[in-house]
């Protein structure tokens, strides 16, 4: 049971989508902001910025976010959850680009503080062929997910047990996005 009275069954609505039901002034920004970070017309594609997301909330030892944003990802790679699963185990050897490698590692360094973010990281990320947007967005995206990751540990709700279980609110999100889909 989360930390606060969000009147509502949490186990129809886990995590984050409880608290957007309790606030929805609060979750309009907050799901546009998602939106445009992981979903809108970007040359990083949206799994891999999905990858990003769950990335860093599994570095937050974030349950929820990290569950279901590796769900989300999974839905968007060729590879898959396998890939997603690469990924967390050991970023070193995932057999993703090296670009993706090194806004990775810009994400982790951004995790820990914005001020791990060095110029050699940056660097490393354009000598792979990110642009300026794509580490733009992912300092962006990771900072988000510090937050959002916070969020819903901060208030303490619920997490899925099965991670199987966020496939449906993956093909959710696929479909829908994040604006339509609370």
């Amino acid at each position: 049971m989360a930390h606060i009275d969000l009147g509502m069954d949490e186990s129809l609505f886990p995590g984050i989508r409880g608290l957007m039901k309790f606030r929805p002034e609060t979750a309009k920004p907050l799901n546009e902001l998602a939106e445009v970070l992981l979903r809108a017309p970007n040359s990083l594609p949206a799994g891999e910025r999905e990858l990003i997301a769950a990335y860093v909330s599994r570095l937050n030892s974030c349950r929820f976010c990290g569950d279901s944003h590796s769900a989300f990802a999974a839905a968007q790679l060729d590879e898959g959850m396998a890939l997603v699963e690469q990924v967390r185990e050991d970023l070193d050897t995932a057999p993703v680009s090296e670009k993706l490698r090194a806004l990775l590692r810009i994400a982790g360094a951004t995790q820990q503080s914005g001020l791990k973010v060095t110029i050699d990281l940056v660097d490393a990320a354009r000598a792979h062929g990110a642009t300026d947007v794509e580490i733009h967005d992912t300092v962006l995206i990771a900072a988000a997910f510090c937050m959002f990751n916070r969020y819903v540990d901060g208030l303490g709700t619920l997490a899925l047990d099965d991670p199987e279980g966020y496939g449906e609110a993956a093909r959710r999100i696929v479909a829908h996005g994040y604006i339509g889909s609370v």
